[in-house]
C-alpha cells in the first residue's frame, strides 16, 4: 500500500488510544498506523485519504502533525 507519512507527537500507547476515535471516525479504522518507535512518531495513512481530514482529526485530538514531504 502506498502511504502518506506525517511527523507527530503521538508518542505512546495512551496517545494512540486518545487519537484513535478521531482518526477512526475521519478516515476509518485500519486505515492508519503510528510508529512510536521512530523518533519522529510517524503516522502513516493511505494515499487515497483526504489530507485535511487527517490533520483535523489529529489536531482535534490535541496532537501536533506535520506532513513529511517526499
Amino acid at each position: 500500500m502506498s502511504e502518506i507519512k506525517f511527523k507527530t507527537n503521538i508518542n505512546c500507547g495512551n496517545c494512540i488510544k486518545s487519537v484513535k476515535p478521531f482518526l477512526d471516525e475521519a478516515i476509518g479504522e485500519g486505515n492508519w498506523k503510528v510508529d512510536t518507535e521512530n523518533p519522529d512518531k510517524i503516522l502513516s495513512v493511505g494515499k487515497d485519504i483526504e489530507l485535511s481530514e487527517v490533520v483535523e482529526a489529529v489536531t482535534d485530538a490535541g496532537f501536533k502533525i506535520q506532513k513529511i514531504e517526499e
